[in-house]
């Protein structure tokens, strides 16, 4: 298939993701009001060569995809080198109403955030397909790592629940943001997001990545003055040793029959830690936050530990 020529890639993109948002009637919280489950979205870019992803094989475990492995895995018929391959990383905010709504939420998730979970992710499913089938029949093969019926979730010795791809961990890799206490991503619009990502045989410019630890954006492991989502989950899932996937995980499956019960459709969700608490909807860390407005970047980061 011939290429099209896309004079700007990064733009183009960003284009299509925000569009499709715009216009898809898959954005949709599927309540009585019809209301959208998403607005804008930030949307980033990594090389497919860059250090990073071996750095996460190494961190996270070996199961972990590069780029290189999940593109030539499924694009057998066009593979590639690193070097020929992108990352494009979307994070996809939480309105200020749903954010507010689950507020108010002590033990299981508000009506609007289960919603989120359920009809909004449907809506990020749609939304990987659509960037996926956008760029290929533009001549760009590409691959939706979340999507391909080989990605798992493992049973990590180090960190307990793992997957062979993460979209938090390329949303980092892109610039996007750094990890809290509770495992959340910290982006420059909070913590309350969900996040995709496709991989495709494109050179695109990366976006820089604004920080040189993997937590920077955390009040807790900067200066240890926060500890918010400690309180706020109804699991005793974090401490200020981490968070504990399991006791998550188990919280989970519980609130089923309490969406099933109480919102009379079927269902799950949580997000207390991402909500009431400092990093809900920007950084919190003020030498950061102001640092990424004044475009500045770190010295070279440190291998991830």
């Amino acid at each position: 298939m011939p290429k099209k020529k896309i004079a700007n890639p990064r733009a183009w993109i960003t284009g299509l993701i925000n569009d499709f948002l715009a216009s898809s009637p898959t954005n949709d919280m599927a309540n009585p009001p019809g209301e959208p489950a998403w607005d804008q979205a930030l949307v980033g870019f990594v090389a497919g060569a860059d250090p990073i992803w071996q750095q996460y094989k190494e961190y996270v475990g070996p199961f972990h995809w590069t780029p290189w492995e999940v593109y030539n895995q499924h694009q057998p018929g066009q593979p590639a080198p690193a070097e020929e391959l992108s990352v494009i990383s979307w994070v996809l905010p939480q309105r200020e109403m749903v954010r507010l709504a689950n507020r108010r939420a002590k033990k299981y998730p508000a009506e609007e955030w289960a919603r989120i979970r359920i009809f909004g992710e449907k809506c990020n499913i749609a939304l990987r397909n659509h960037v996926k089938d956008s760029l290929s029949k533009a001549g760009y093969p590409a691959v939706a790592p979340m999507l391909v019926p080989n990605w798992t979730i493992v049973n990590s010795q180090r960190f307990g629940y793992a997957s062979s791809w993460s979209e938090r961990h390329a949303a980092h890799a892109a610039g996007l943001g750094t990890f809290g206490l509770c495992d959340g991503l910290i982006t420059a619009k909070g913590k309350a997001m969900r996040v995709g990502s496709v991989v495709v045989r494109m050179v695109i410019e990366p976006t820089p990545r604004p920080y040189a630890d993997h937590h920077a954006y955390c009040s807790f492991f900067v200066d240890g003055s926060c500890g918010k989502c400690i309180d706020r989950c109804p699991a005793r899932a974090i401490t200020t040793a981490g968070h504990d996937k399991e006791k998550c995980r188990q919280h989970l499956v519980a609130s089923r029959d309490y969406v099933a019960k109480t919102y009379n459709f079927t269902g799950y969700g949580c997000g207390l830690c991402q909500v009431g608490v400092p990093c809900e909807s920007g950084i919190p860390v003020k030498a950061a936050r102001e640092a990424l407005e004044r475009g500045e970047l770190p010295p070279p980061p440190a291998p991830l530990a």
